[in-house]
Parts: C-alpha cells; structure tokens; sequence
C-alpha cells in the first residue's frame, strides 16, 4: 500500500495559531519567517524528547532503528496528551511518550504478568521511583482491562496487535478476546483520539493465525479489525519499512531480530 500521511496534530496547532496572529497588515515577506519558525518548532518538541536527560544512553542507543521521532509525529502524539501505552514491555516508548507529551501530559505505562516474565523487573526499576513523574504503570490481563470513559488522547500499540492471535495459558497469555479489547480502547479514547499501531508486516493475505506463529500480522487485517471496530483508518507509514525481509520467518530468527518489515498504522476515533 501506497498511502500518504498527514500533517501532525502538533504542526496543525502552530500553523493554526501563526494564521490566527496574523493581521490584514501582513505581507508575503513578514510571513516567511514564522512559517520557519513553526517547522523548527514542530521538529523540536520530538528532537527534544530524544535529548531529554533523563533517558539513559542505553535507550538513546536504539533510536536510529526504532526512529521515534518521526513515528511519534507521524502518530500525531502532542504535549499535554493523555496516552495508553499498550503491552509497553520494559517501558521504552512509554519514556519517550512521556518526554512528548512533557509535565502537562501523563503516560500509561500497561504490562501484565507475561510481559514481566519476558521482561523481568525493567518496567518498574524504570518507572517505580517517580524517576518520570508523568509516567503510571497499568498492570491489567488479558481480557481484565478497564478504562475510564473518555479518558484518553491516544492508544499507542508497538508491535503488539499480532498478540491478539497468540494463545500460551502456561505463560500466561491466555487468548484474547479482540472484539472486546478493541470496543474497551474505543471507549477510554475521546472522541477524535488516536490509535498508533506498529507492528511486523506478514505475507499480503496471511492468517490470523500468523500472529501466533510468526508473530507477524497483513496490516490489511489490522485495518479491516480496526475499522470492524469502529475506527477511522487514516493513513500508513513506511518509516519503519525492510523491504529485505523474509516475511515468512518468525521475528525471534537470529538473523531477522530487531531488523523485521514494520508498518505504522493511524486510526482515528470518530467518536
């Protein structure tokens, strides 16, 4: 698929607020300037979540692969956003979110007893002593999770949809139920929220059940869910795109880890 995004919420509030300053007076030469000045301002809320002093360097280490920046713009994520980090592992994107959506935003950080067995003790050595104020751990199961009526700007999903298709009771993943996850994110976003989702691309026309084999997912079933659900689909990214991948090996095969197809997806709730 071919498809173009738009421009970010954030770039759309500055250029917003430029055209409302702008009186009858002004000339194409006095205009120039402050179009810059709204690129380099838009730019910088991201740059600076990247440069924040508090992330450690072993997370500053991956940004070149994951691209946070230009994922996090494309999403639409802003400052002062309400954001529910989804299967969040050890908190990564959840620290970088929270260096977004800065002092006057708050994060979600959502794990289950699964994802601490993957993960060990990260999430909280990262978030437990307030180190990121902003930042809350959502410990809740599968098919458990609650969440308040309008609460939330934005869903953040990173390579986690595929999941819905994966069963393991002995590990504690019990299979979950897609239907009822999808309608309970709905009603935690406001109306106009968004849903980011990233994942590792599967064959065009794959099954379900490659999510839990090759924990791989067609990103046309993604939006075919997502919109069966309610959403508005509204565009995709090919930030994170390997066109040399092997879309029929897991994404834990030594040679492919860390290095997968991944596709960015952006649904909007109409409300």
């Amino acid at each position: 698929m071919n498809r173009t995004h738009t421009v970010s919420l954030l770039t759309f509030s500055f250029v917003l607020a430029m055209l409302a300053g702008c009186g009858d007076n002004s000339s194409s030469s006095t205009t120039a300037e402050p179009e810059a000045t709204v690129t380099e301002a838009a730019v910088s809320v991201y740059a600076a979540a990247l440069e924040n002093p508090l992330r450690p360097e072993a997370d500053k280490s991956r940004d070149a692969t994951r691209k946070p920046a230009e994922v996090l713009e494309f999403i639409g994520i802003a400052p002062g956003m309400a954001v529910l980090d989804m299967f969040t592992g050890g908190g990564w994107y959840s620290e970088v979110i929270a260096h977004v959506v800065g002092p006057d935003g708050q994060v979600y950080a959502h794990s289950n007893e699964a994802y601490k067995n993957f993960v060990g003790d990260a999430l909280e050595e990262r978030f437990a002593s307030g180190r990121v104020p902003q930042v809350s751990i959502l410990m809740a199961e599968n098919n458990t999770l609650s969440l308040d009526e309008n609460s939330l700007d934005a869903v953040m999903m990173g390579l986690s949809f595929h999941d819905m298709y994966h069963e393991d009771v002995e590990n504690g993943w019990p299979l979950l139920d897609g239907v009822a996850f999808l309608a309970e994110l709905k009603k935690g976003l406001k109306p106009g929220g968004i849903v980011g989702i990233i994942d590792h691309r599967a064959l065009a026309g794959a099954p379900p059940e490659t999510g839990d084999s090759l924990h791989r997912i067609d990103p046309e079933l993604v939006i075919a869910n997502m919109e069966a659900a309610g959403f508005v689909f509204e565009a995709e990214s090919d930030l994170l795109a390997n066109p040399d991948d092997d879309l029929t090996k897991s994404v834990f095969e030594p040679e492919i880890r860390g290095k997968t197809d991944r596709f960015i997806l952006r649904f909007r709730n109409p409300g």
